[in-house]
Order: structure tokens, then sequence, then C-alpha cells
């Protein structure tokens, strides 16, 4: 079983990158945006609690996430592996994801970052934003926040995934498919 962390900051193209690995690596996609909505779209008790930080442009609480990704992982036992998209983004969670894939005999396999300047993302995310519908991208401000929040609670993944040797970075500039490329590279590498 292949387990990819890829990660970036909102914008970077984690959703558009994931459609072509899943495909590539026969991997199930856990994207937390869409586990997000799909909880927030059904009113579920998970989807309540993360309603009030999502709409303040905070990240939801390692204990909400976590608790959404577990049930959804548990609804694809037979994968070959999992892709996770904007899962973990704090170092609480990332301790939480290696607690929790032992118990189904798993791990992370690798964790990869798709880096770009917050600029060139910032101007992704407003023109997305203009056609998605979705509230969070339509407020520069509030895009900014989770870019602050994204630098103080994400990044120390880094030395994290570093100090297990499971950290690669990808430059997220280019072509969709230059980074499909860059990112193939690495994960055929592992």
């Amino acid at each position: 079983m292949i387990n990819i962390v890829l990660f970036g900051k909102p914008g970077a193209g984690k959703g558009t990158q994931a459609e072509f690995l899943k495909e590539k690596y026969k991997l199930t996609h856990l994207s937390t945006g869409d586990i997000f909505r799909f909880n927030l779209k059904n009113d579920t008790d998970l989807g309540k609690r993360a309603r009030v930080f999502m709409d303040n442009g905070e990240l939801v609480p390692c204990e909400v996430t976590t608790a959404m990704l577990i049930e959804e992982v548990n609804k694809h036992l037979d994968s070959n592996g999992f892709l996770f998209d904007g899962y973990p983004r704090t170092l609480d969670q990332a301790e939480a994801l290696d607690k929790f894939l032992p118990t189904i005999g798993s791990s992370v396999t690798a964790t990869i970052a798709l880096e770009a300047d917050d600029e060139v993302l910032v101007a992704r995310l407003l023109e997305r934003g203009k056609t998605s519908g979705r509230v969070d991208d339509q407020d520069e401000e509030k895009i900014r926040v989770r870019y602050q929040e994204y630098n103080e609670k994400t990044a120390p993944l880094i030395g994290y995934y570093k100090a297990q040797n499971k950290f690669y970075a990808v430059d997220g500039i280019g072509t969709v498919e230059q980074i499909t490329e860059r990112l193939t590279s690495v994960i055929d590498n592992l």
C-alpha cells in the first residue's frame, strides 16, 4: 500500500494534481476540502463544528478533521493506497495520522509539498473564486488569514517528515503537465 501526503498552500494545485495521481497510481483520493464540503452540505455534527472555523478562514481543529478523515479511510480499506490532499496540516494531525495508519496495517510512504509564491497563489484563488462558488476563495483578506495559518501550523510538517526521510518539495509553478511530471518523478523513485 502506498500512501502519499500532498500538501501546499490553498491554491497550490493539490486538487488538480491529485486527479492525475489517483488515476496513475490507482489510489483513493481523500481531499480534506471535499470531505469538509460533504459534511457541511449534509449538515453532519462534524460539519457543524467545522463550519465555524472555516467561515473565519481558520484551520479546523485536529480532532474534527481527523474524525472526518478516519470515517473516509474506513470506507476504502480495500484500496491500493491513499492520496491525502490537505491532510495533515498540523503536527497534531501528522501524529494522529501516524498513530491511525498502523491500525490498518499501513504508514505514510511520502509527503510531497507543492511550493509556490503567495502572490501567485492569491491571484489563482481569487480567479477560482469567481467560478467555484467557494466563499473562502473570494475574499483576499480571508485567503491571507489562511496563508498565515498555513505558515504557523503547516510549515513545521517539513521538519517532521524530513526527520522520517519522507519529505519532498516540488515546484508548483508551471503548466499542469509540468507539475504532474515533477510529482510522478518523485513517486516513481520512492
